[in-house]
Formats: structure tokens, C-alpha cells, sequence
């Protein structure tokens, strides 16, 4: 009889941890309500949505644009859950508009650009014109690899420095990965692997807070470690922590080395411990602001960390595991309140009180495009894990 009792404690224990906090169908929903008035204001193909001006009006970007791969990446989330085949179709014709990016071989944001679009398209449905555009991609992406310094090079010039990295390029890793296993050409997956073995010994300081831009010499030496979004060169800017842990939750799952799961475990604790994290975890735009607690939010930072821990919760056990759970769906349930998420209005994005780029005095306090589409990925995510139960 004791051991029957314990086994019905223990499952109910279980079944309170899995017990959903978020209604993901009426998020979803008003999400895709959002995003068909989002459609509406959008007929053009060569520009993509990916803010407010100061003004009101849309901020809209050309296809080179770095984040425009997440709108089509939304709308394919959308129809994933939902199913509406307006968003099905928006989706192709948004993914499409990006076909001529296989070839940017400026740029290392590919993997946003096209695995976001194509990618998701791909995975849901297969379509085989996807295939060759995003193995073009892959091979423009990888140009930007030079073996003899060890990373991919992001930008092609900063403050005079002709080899900057930055934390974000992690992010871009998941699409070679895909490449890799989808030609069959071993090239991408050491790329990867090398830009994150390079990343992980030289972008994070001892606390495992992350540098936002190294500066790399041609054979490999960092010769200067600056910001271009954060606060200083010596604080976090909290989307690069966002950045990652999610992009080193992605490289344990394509490789299941042990050293990217303790890193990602250790920006996990660094970011959900902070003592200048918020109360409702959704964090300030950089933690050192000496603002603080009178600066900006970042949601974008929120949904992407969130997103990540859901994931990372399926590779930890114990109370790991029920802690990074558990904070992301809290963060997903504060993001879903009225306070950041809209159901009408703010221009028909989801999420308010995203910052792009203070320093620049760039989208302060705004929607931004790629908030939507790391909370979406993450009420997917949220969904399927407590559907288990």
C-alpha cells in the first residue's frame, strides 16, 4: 500500500508539473487575427515588416535585411498550429520573396534569412523547390569561413576592425547543421563545430555573460572585444545572452557533446539568475544599464531565452530541468499578458517592449519582428511538451 501511495504521489507530482499555465490555442489564435491584419498592410513582396517608427508608421526592410526571413518564419508557425490556409499561402508567398538571398554571400545571417522561411516551409511541407535554395544558401553562408582564423566573419568591417564576430553568428549554426545532413557534405558540420569550439573559449567572460563582438587578426587572435548593442564593452547585453544559450542548446542537440550542454546549462544559470532580472523575467535591454530599474525591456531577449530553455528542460533532469521549465513558462505567460502582448492594435505585431538598438537610438521600446517569432516558436514548444502528460 506505501508504495502504491508514493507512486500516486509521485504521478500526481508529475502531472502538476506538466499541468499547462498558458492557453496556447487562444494565444495562437489572436496571434493569427494579428498577423492576417498584419497581411493586409503588407502586399508589397520587396519589403518586410520589422517595426514601428518613432512616428507610427511601419518600419519596413528590403529582402538583404537580416531579420526578414522571420516573418515568413511566423507565418509558417501559424499554420503550423492552426492550419488556416490563408497562412499557408502567405507563408509560400513570403518565403518565396527571399529566393535571390541564396546567393547574399555578404551577410552571415542566412541561417534567419532563408532556415526561418524556407526551413519551416520545408519541414511542414516538404515542398522539394525549397531544397536548393537553402543548400545555395548554406554554400554562400560557409564562404564566410575562413579556416584560418576559425569563426565565421559577421560583419565585413567594425570601427576599423575587418574581422568582427558576434555572438548572434551562433544563431546561423542550426541551418548548416541542416545542410550538412541534407547534402550529405561534411564541410558545413565542421564549420559549425569550429566556429562554436572558437566562439565558446573566447566570447564568454568567467561568469559565462557573453562579449557581444570579438575582433579576430587573420590567423585566428582576438585583438579587440567591443559592443555594438550593449551598454559598454564590459556589460550584457541581454540578447546576446539570449543568443547563446540558444545557439548552444541547438549545437548539443545536432552533436550531443557534453561541453555545449554544460555551456548552454551555464548561460542558462547566468541569465535566469541574475540579480538584475525583472520580476516578471522579461529582462532590461542590457543587464548593466545603470538605468536600471528605470531603463527599457527587451521582450525579444525574453521569448528567445524562453524558447531555449524549453528545450534545454528536455536535455537536464531533475531540478534543472523543472527550473528552466518553469521560468520559461513563466516568462511565456507574463509575455501573453496584456502588458506585452497585444491583442489588437500595435500595428498588428504580438509583442511590445522589444529594443533593437539603444546605442544607436534604433526601435527603443517597439515591436519588433523577431520578439513574434521566437514567442510563437516558444508557445509551439510549450505546447508539445505539455501535451506529454
Amino acid at each position: 500500500m506505501k508504495n502504491l501511495l508514493s507512486a500516486a504521489l509521485l504521478l500526481s507530482a508529475c502531472a502538476a508539473f506538466a499541468q499547462p499555465k498558458i492557453d496556447v490555442d487562444k494565444q495562437m489564435k489572436l496571434s493569427l487575427q494579428q498577423y492576417k491584419g498584419m497581411l493586409k498592410e503588407f502586399t508589397d513582396t520587396t519589403l518586410f515588416p520589422q517595426s514601428v517608427n518613432p512616428d507610427g508608421t511601419y518600419k519596413k526592410m528590403p529582402s538583404e535585411w537580416w531579420c526578414t526571413g522571420f516573418f515568413g518564419g511566423s507565418l509558417w508557425y501559424l499554420y503550423e498550429y492552426t492550419k488556416d490556409p490563408e497562412m499557408k499561402a502567405a507563408a509560400e508567398k513570403w518565403t518565396m520573396a527571399l529566393k535571390k538571398e541564396q546567393y547574399n554571400t555578404g551577410t552571415h545571417d542566412l541561417g534567419f534569412m532563408l532556415y526561418n522561411s524556407f526551413g519551416n516551409g520545408y519541414r511542414l511541407t516538404g515542398n522539394p523547390a525549397y531544397k536548393p535554395i537553402m543548400l545555395k544558401g548554406a554554400e554562400s553562408l560557409s564562404t564566410r569561413f575562413n579556416p584560418n582564423v576559425g569563426v565565421i566573419k559577421s560583419w565585413n568591417n567594425f570601427h576599423g576592425y575587418t574581422y568582427p564576430v558576434i555572438i548572434d553568428n551562433m544563431m546561423n549554426l542550426e541551418f548548416l547543421f541542416w545542410a550538412a545532413k541534407t547534402s550529405g557534405n561534411k564541410k558545413f558540420y565542421d564549420i559549425s563545430v569550429t566556429h562554436a569550439d572558437n566562439t565558446l573559449k573566447n566570447h564568454f567572460r568567467p561568469d559565462y555573460s557573453s562579449i557581444h563582438v570579438l575582433c579576430y587578426d587573420s590567423v585566428g587572435n582576438v585583438i579587440a572585444r567591443k559592443t555594438a548593442q550593449g551598454y559598454s564593452d564590459e556589460s550584457a547585453w541581454a540578447r546576446g545572452q539570449a543568443w547563446g544559450l540558444y545557439g548552444y542548446v541547438v549545437m548539443y542537440r545536432e552533436t550531443k557533446d557534453k561541453k555545449y550542454l554544460d555551456q548552454a546549462v551555464h548561460i542558462a544559470d547566468f541569465f535566469t539568475h541574475h540579480p538584475n532580472m525583472p520580476k516578471d523575467k522579461v529582462p532590461y535591454w542590457d543587464f548593466n544599464s545603470p538605468a536600471i530599474p528605470n531603463d527599457v525591456r527587451d521582450a525579444s531577449s525574453a521569448a528567445i531565452a524562453a524558447s531555449a530553455l524549453l528545450e534545454l528542460s528536455g536535455y537536464v533532469k531533475g531540478e534543472k530541468s523543472k527550473a528552466y521549465f518553469a521560468f520559461a513558462e513563466e516568462v511565456l505567460q507574463n509575455l501573453s499578458k496584456p502588458e506585452y502582448f497585444a491583442s489588437s492594435d500595435n500595428h498588428n505585431f504580438l509583442l511590445k517592449h522589444s529594443t533593437g538598438h539603444k546605442p544607436a537610438n534604433s526601435e527603443i521600446d517597439t515591436p519588433i519582428v523577431y520578439a513574434d517569432y521566437y514567442y510563437l516558436e516558444g508557445l509551439l514548444r510549450y505546447d508539445k511538451l505539455t501535451r506529454k502528460k
